[in-house]
């Protein structure tokens, strides 16, 4: 039998309860000997052992943990075991997997994160908690919030480097210890004197204007806050129309900056990609139809039940395979029991480069493709002769649509040589407008007016900035 005994953070805070399960007990085991549990355990006259120095090989504080649990659930096999921890059960990891493994009775005990809130007089009953072991899993940290056991100046250290990522290094926090609290700056929390189990870092809730490092929850609220009726006049207005190409805008501009490598140019492009999808959650969600939070659910439901190479049975040697995984997953999600479903589900708001090629992948994974390259390429003549006489009969219906098709059979023809077409295209624009910007400099350079040249004069300037080009590369 075990009980899982929490004796809060004073000697006056044990229950009845717990001193009868005290009494019963064969065997009392504590964490450490060095802390308010021991000291609340000696003031009662309680024979005790702690695990300090049991498992020094132990590679980090979740191995030790689990070795103590293991300890603890051995013991409780032939001897009635009490395993008490300062605080309340719930705060304590080693407690936690003892109950996952087996029946016990629990005495609850006074929070420690409770204890120092209330000595930090938070305003609010309502704050996140977390245990400064657990500090950098936590993804986002709700304010307020008290993060208790910083029983170590390493720790303490850990959970500085969390905070000051997530609020900022010059926010100012409480440290709490030894029932005392007092005021510091979120840097200096492994500069204190000294740290036990009662040790909390307490973080008050920040007005959204005295922040300094933000989240996805205050991105969403500083968008509500703009379309307020008494919000910006320009914001407040906008419906999911009338701002959905800002999107396709704004992804062009994030992919420019990962082209141009530039770290803080791809940091605000990402943001502002972000700030559009965020945007037009809130609206969706002023319209009842779905909200932030359904939106994120469905792309992580999305992204396990996908990777089911990852998350379930599937196997995946290699980047080809995964992704083999990912396209079938997909067709079984959008129901995508033909081809032709494939085929069209393709966004037709694609550039036309990229549209092209995907339609043109889905369609070959019928059987309806081309053999090789060489055969792209007999089609890509043979379209570009009919796009010739449509162009010398002067016919301009024909004239487009052989053009399109002859368009379609580059992209065929560039595709099964394993060419990205889209990426293609971008980079030869952008070296023509390179070599134009060169050209025309040139020109300027000998004093003369490019338009004012020549054919044949354009041709040389343009054949001297390639022989330039080639010379610096």
């Amino acid at each position: 039998m075990i009980a899982l005994i929490g004796l809060g953070t004073d000697k006056g805070d044990l229950t009845e309860r717990g001193k009868e399960e005290l009494l019963a007990a064969e065997k009392v085991i504590v964490r450490t000997g060095k802390g308010c549990a021991a000291e609340i355990l000696s003031a009662l006259g309680v024979s005790f052992e702690t695990l300090d120095g049991a498992f020094p090989r132990t590679r980090c504080f979740e191995s030790w943990y689990k070795k103590a649990a293991a300890y603890v659930l051995r013991a409780g096999k032939t001897e009635r075991v009490a395993y008490c921890t300062a605080g309340s059960v719930g705060e304590d990891r080693c407690a936690q997997y003892i109950a996952a493994h087996r029946q016990v009775a629990v005495v609850g005990g006074v929070s420690k994160a409770e204890r120092a809130a209330e000595l930090c007089r938070l305003p609010s009953v309502s704050f996140a908690r977390v245990s400064a072991y657990e500090c950098k899993e936590v993804p986002s940290l709700p304010l307020p919030a008290v993060v208790y056991d910083l029983d170590d100046r390493l720790l303490a250290g850990d959970v500085k480097l969390c905070l000051g990522d997530r609020i900022g290094e010059e926010t100012e926090i409480f440290f709490v210890q030894g029932g005392r609290a007092k005021k510091i700056k979120v840097y200096e929390l492994d500069r204190q004197k000294a740290y036990d189990e009662t040790a909390a870092a307490v973080v008050p809730a920040l007005p959204l204007l005295q922040k300094t490092r933000f989240d996805i929850c205050d991105l969403e609220n500083i968008i509500r806050r703009l379309r307020r009726p008494d919000g910006c006049p320009w914001d407040k207005v906008q419906t999911p129309e009338s701002i959905r190409m800002n999107m396709v805008e704004e992804a062009y501009e994030l992919v420019d900056a990962v082209d141009g490598g530039d770290p803080d140019k791809i940091r605000e492009e990402t943001g502002d990609v972000l700030l559009q999808a965020v945007f037009q959650s809130v609206m969706q969600e002023e319209r009842g139809a779905f909200d932030l939070t359904d939106a994120l659910s469905e792309l992580c439901q999305k992204l396990i039940h996908r990777h089911t190479h990852i998350f379930g049975k599937d196997k995946a040697a290699d980047e080809a395979s995964a992704l083999s995984v990912w396209e079938e997953n997909k067709k079984k999600e959008k129901g995508q029991d033909t081809f032709s479903k494939a085929v069209n589900d393709v966004p037709a708001c694609f550039p036309a480069c990229m549209r092209a090629q995907k339609v043109q992948k889905r369609a070959g994974k019928s059987g309806f493709d081309f053999s090789d390259v060489g055969e792209a390429e007999k089609k890509l003549l043979e379209e570009f002769a009919k796009w010739q006489h449509a162009r010398e009969n002067g016919d301009k219906q024909a004239m487009h649509e052989k053009l399109g098709d002859l368009l379609f059979a580059v992209v065929g023809a560039g595709r099964l040589a394993g060419v990205d077409c889209e990426l293609a295209l971008k980079e030869s624009v952008q070296k023509f407008a390179r070599r134009f910007t060169a050209l025309e400099e040139a020109v300027i350079g000998d004093g003369r007016d490019i338009t004012t040249l020549s054919p044949d004069a354009l041709d040389e300037y343009y054949r001297r900035v390639k022989e330039a080009e080639r010379k610096h590369d």
